[in-house]
């Protein structure tokens, strides 16, 4: 029997780290295999594109990201067996669709920034990938809030 899959889409912060453990936990009580997906963003390229070491440093930013990633499935009793890991670039909801579609995902798990003035004002510049994944997704789509724990 095939096991089922699990997606994460993976971000930076405590929002993203809080979706790791909540994800990981989900997966083992499922048994199901997980597959972390962070799409890449401003904030894993250095400030200055014309630094000599931009793409080493760009590069670093990925890996320590991963590991980083690693770290947490390992603290959650969840990395080794029935965890992969993948880099993306292009649209956060277009990519994670994307992902999920190539690995048969029975469902997607995304962190949110929350709700309130601040998060309102941040998705006029960034739009929200969790609202865009429900708006968009046939799969079921959970949303782990963000907050303590």
């Amino acid at each position: 029997m095939v096991r089922p899959v699990l997606l994460l889409g993976h971000t930076h912060g405590p929002t993203g780290d809080r979706a790791v453990r909540v994800a990981a936990d989900l997966a083992s009580r499922l048994g199901a295999d997980l597959h972390v997906v962070h799409v890449v963003d401003s904030r894993d390229y250095p400030v200055d594109p014309d630094s000599a070491d931009f793409d080493t440093e760009a590069e670093r930013r990925l890996a320590d990201q991963h590991a980083r990633v690693e770290a947490l499935l390992r603290r959650a009793g969840h990395a080794g067996a029935g965890y992969s890991q993948e880099t993306v670039r292009g649209a956060p909801v277009a990519a994670l669709a994307a992902a999920a579609d190539a690995v048969d995902a029975f469902m997607i798990v995304v962190g949110t920034r929350g709700e309130g003035p601040g998060s309102a004002l941040a998705r006029l510049v960034e739009p929200s990938v969790s609202h865009g994944l429900i708006g968009h997704q046939s799969r079921p789509v959970l949303v782990v809030p963000a907050g303590a724990g």
